[in-house]
């Protein structure tokens, strides 16, 4: 059997995460594999890939933060809000300014409303949104709210009609760049799209573990999941007699640590359980034991 662990993954452009998830199956000699949020084939950088019993935990990794690097094009605008739609309206962005481009960056940083792009996995009546798009059916797609921590523009270069602001951006699981990408050129008035993404972080996983497929061919590098757990939630000691009431997928009294997912260690340091404190009871929410 295949250690259990994640796999830091640097997603290649052109590839789907599915290809990832299927390429890795392979390299890991194992069937059960998984990833923690999606990239579009056009992005590439961090992919979190969890092998044997770490798949439970990427429903968990799917919730942090993200870092993302980014190119947004002022003065074009496509059907999917990035570089592989088709074109549906230009105007020139060549009189748009410096200090235009970063009030609206500023308006998009915070608590925000945001609208996905119509081209997303988002289910519409029990169908995803890209199927309906695809099919030329309108996709009314409600806004939700996301929070972008950060939106830092490093550059901005005119060349004729368009311009194009580099940027780096940490978000809420759940924020779309292309819409970002989308809605600043929407607020100066010349539309807008992605043409460039990276994402170099999820949660405390950043781009300097990831590895390419090519070396991970070669060495195929497994984060065990004891030190992935560890690096992502905070951590819980417990004694002996705690825990077998855990591994038997009992509760135990809330330490205080916080809402959010908390690994238990056992004795030994070995990883038991992520729990989630409600009130004074600390529940199971996946088990690792037996």
């Amino acid at each position: 059997m295949a250690e259990s662990g994640l796999i830091i993954v640097d997603k290649p452009g052109e590839w789907t995460s599915h290809d990832v998830v299927a390429k890795m199956r392979r390299i890991a000699g194992t069937r059960r594999v998984g990833h923690a949020g999606t990239l579009d084939p056009m992005a590439t950088g961090v992919l979190v890939v969890g092998v044997e019993k770490a798949t439970r935990l990427l429903g968990h990794l799917t919730l942090t933060e993200k870092v993302y690097e980014a190119t947004i094009r002022l003065g074009v605008s496509t059907n999917t809000d990035d570089a592989e739609g088709e074109v549906v309206a230009t105007a020139s962005a060549a009189d748009v300014t410096a200090p235009e481009i970063h009030k609206g960056v500023a308006a998009l940083t915070g608590a925000i409303m945001q609208v996905p792009p119509q081209v997303s996995a988002i289910k519409v009546n029990g169908q995803r949104a890209y199927k309906k798009a695809r099919a030329g059916e309108e996709v009314a797609l409600a806004a939700r709210p996301v929070t972008v921590r950060q939106f830092d523009v490093l550059d901005i270069r005119a060349g004729g009609d368009v311009v194009d602001v580099d940027a780096v951006i940490t978000c809420s699981s759940g924020t779309y760049i292309r819409s970002l990408a989308r809605d600043l050129g929407a607020a100066l008035g010349v539309g807008g799209h992605l043409t460039r993404l990276r994402r170099t972080r999820v949660g405390p996983y950043d781009v300097s573990l990831a590895r390419s497929i090519e070396q991970l061919s070669e060495e195929c590098v497994i984060l065990p999941i004891g030190e992935a757990v560890a690096a992502a939630f905070p951590r819980r000691d417990v004694t002996a007699e705690e825990a077998r009431i855990i591994g038997h997928g009992g509760r135990l009294p809330a330490s205080g640590l916080g809402t959010g997912p908390i690994g238990v260690f056992g004795p030994e340091g070995e990883l038991l359980a992520l729990v989630e404190e409600q009130g004074r009871v600390a529940k199971p929410l996946a088990v690792f034991v037996g």
